[in-house]
């Protein structure tokens, strides 16, 4: 199946794109897309996902599947679909 991958600031910078589609197993789950970028992007996407090497994302990201965020559906077990768009928003920041 094919996902739609949007990134955004720091993410952008890392992957060097603004967006890409990419292929992945029929059953494929959040969890399995982050290992398949973290393999596509090395070690600097994976630590900035995973806050240096732990094993669960920074709770400062949020994960967007059709612009519903993924904990609010099955967390990272959440499951992808063909033509589904995925986008990982980081923190915001901002102030006057």
């Amino acid at each position: 199946m094919k996902v739609k991958l949007k990134y955004f600031a720091r993410l952008r910078e890392i992957v060097g794109k603004v967006e890409e589609t990419i292929t992945l197993p029929e059953d494929a789950t959040v969890k399995k897309l982050i290992e398949v970028l973290s393999e596509m992007y090395g070690a600097t996407l994976r630590d900035y996902i995973y806050d240096r090497g732990g094993a669960e994302p920074s709770p400062n990201l949020n994960f967007l599947l059709d612009g519903r965020n993924i904990m609010m559906l099955n967390g990272m077990d959440t499951r992808l679909y063909d033509g589904c768009v995925f986008v990982i928003i980081p923190p915001v920041g901002g102030g006057v």
